[in-house]
């Protein structure tokens, strides 16, 4: 059955996230998705003049390849993929969630095959760096689950939280922001379990506003590398490699990470002995969409959260926000400072900007929740 919603939104990922052209090669891959909304959005990139090529996955066969990966296998599959992805001028993903832990018992050496020789080399460095990219978490009722939502409503939120924000207000409201950060050079972070300090000097900021992700609205950076000195308690689960982290605290002297605890310790520091890489810091960012307010779990929408930032061990975004950092590893971990999470401070050269989630700087306050909702 026709969902009217299912054209609006892929309206905004045709015209608005990666506005295609005529004569764009654009890229849709989707995993786990409805045909019905893949037609719709094959439609809307026909109607824009593109030339769509599209490709169905499922999570419980990506299990298998991984837990069958080689360094030879991943590098035969990357090698097609990366040939397909260099004729693209646009990727659009959409993810459906059947099973959020579908790849918790696949090993750890064979998911670092699958992120070293195929994830990085076709998505890290070929799709961000070279295409307009876009991906969406499509809902389901194990999101729905995830948000402890009815699938009716999670449905309903869904679609506010994607097609009901102003975009073009929301990139406008962040110019300001970008400018002072820009400029600015020390970062103090406190709140609960946390107090942490790094400089961003130098180092450009780009502001999200529906082009890579649907949902957005963040504006990301990255410390300079060594300059990471205290500690961090996140308070939102994150699940990584298929396993569900809680309470992850992480200790930095000199930027990298010296101690890091969680509900499990080893399967923590592995990650974080994957390479040199991932004891460091790649992004820095802060979250601000108004209708996204709890965590679900689901890196797309946590680390959207209102009054949240994220502070991403790993890779840091080569074109956009480089510190130098490399690894294979690219982990968002979130930090809701609202007061029913603890509240929590950011102060920036002396000044404070966001107290208990709501900014108080002027050069922020067009972010502010109250601000970005359409009227």
């Amino acid at each position: 059955m026709f969902d009217p919603r299912h054209k609006k939104l892929a309206e905004v990922l045709v015209k608005h996230s990666t506005k295609v052209k005529p004569g764009d090669h654009v890229l849709i891959e989707c995993s786990d998705v409805p045909a019905e909304f893949i037609s719709i959005l094959v439609q809307e990139v026909c109607d824009a003049g593109g030339l769509p090529v599209v490709e169905c996955k499922f999570q419980s066969v990506m299990r298998t390849l991984m837990r069958n990966g080689t360094e030879e296998r991943m590098k035969f599959i990357a090698d097609s993929e990366l040939y397909r992805m260099k004729q693209m001028q646009c990727y659009i993903a959409v993810r459906g969630v059947f099973n959020a832990k579908e790849l918790s018992d696949v090993p750890g050496d064979q998911m670092s095959f699958y992120e070293k020789h195929w994830l990085k080399p076709v998505h890290l460095k070929q799709r961000v760096e070279n295409t307009r990219w876009v991906i969406l978490k499509y809902p389901s009722p194990q999101m729905a689950q995830m948000a402890k939502m009815s699938h009716e409503a999670f449905e309903e939120f869904f679609y506010r939280v994607c097609c009901d924000v102003d975009w073009k207000k929301a990139n406008e409201a962040m110019l300001p922001a970008k400018a002072f950060l820009e400029k600015s050079d020390k970062v103090h972070i406190k709140g609960p379990g946390t107090d942490l300090q790094f400089s961003i000097k130098s180092i450009p900021w780009k502001p999200c506003g529906g082009e890579f992700n649907i949902p957005d609205l963040e504006i990301f950076s990255a410390p300079v590398r060594t300059s990471v000195n205290g500690k961090i308690s996140y308070n939102s689960p994150s699940t990584y490699r298929g396993f569900t982290f809680e309470n992850v605290v992480l200790e930095f002297k000199d930027g990298k990470i010296v101690n890091a605890t969680a509900n499990d310790n080893k399967r923590l520091n592995e990650i974080f002995d994957t390479d040199e890489g991932a004891r460091y810091v790649g992004e820095f960012a802060l979250g601000f969409h108004p209708y996204v307010l709890n965590p679900m779990d689901d890196i797309l929408f946590d680390e959207k959260i209102a009054g949240s930032f994220h502070f991403t061990p790993g890779q840091a975004y080569e074109f956009e926000a480089d510190n130098g950092n490399r690894s294979q590893i690219h982990w968002d971990l979130v930090c809701i400072q609202r007061p029913e999470y603890g509240g929590g401070e950011i102060w920036i050269d002396g000044v404070l900007i966001r107290k208990d989630g709501i900014f108080v700087h002027e050069a922020f306050l067009a972010m502010n929740p109250d601000k970005l909702t359409k009227k």
